[in-house]
């Protein structure tokens, strides 16, 4: 999702085609699925310096999550959640740096 996909040059370079990179559909576990629906919400609501993102808009996150009648301990988890996706998103978009 957050990892630059590879021109048909580079690829043809390392001998690879896109068909190399086909795989199985995964399909996240149920509990899994407030997280992974609120951290596609937040696809666009990055904050960004001068080295480019750094981190979601919190503001954003946290109004949406008011509106998704969570328990307080549903919403602590998903924040921790989001929070654990951030950071590997944010590990996949300067993997290369």
């Amino acid at each position: 999702m957050y990892r630059k996909t590879p021109s048909a040059e580079e690829l043809e370079a390392a001998c690879l085609t896109k068909e190399d990179f086909a795989g199985e559909e995964v399909d996240p576990w149920p509990d899994n699925m407030p997280a992974l629906l609120l951290f596609q919400y937040m696809r666009t609501q990055w904050r960004t310096g001068a080295n480019g993102p750094c981190g979601l808009d919190y503001m954003v996150m946290h109004h949406r999550m008011a509106r998704m009648d969570l328990s307080p301990d549903e919403y602590d988890q998903l924040e921790a959640d989001i929070q654990t996706m951030e950071v590997a998103a944010l590990n996949c978009i300067y993997a290369d740096s």
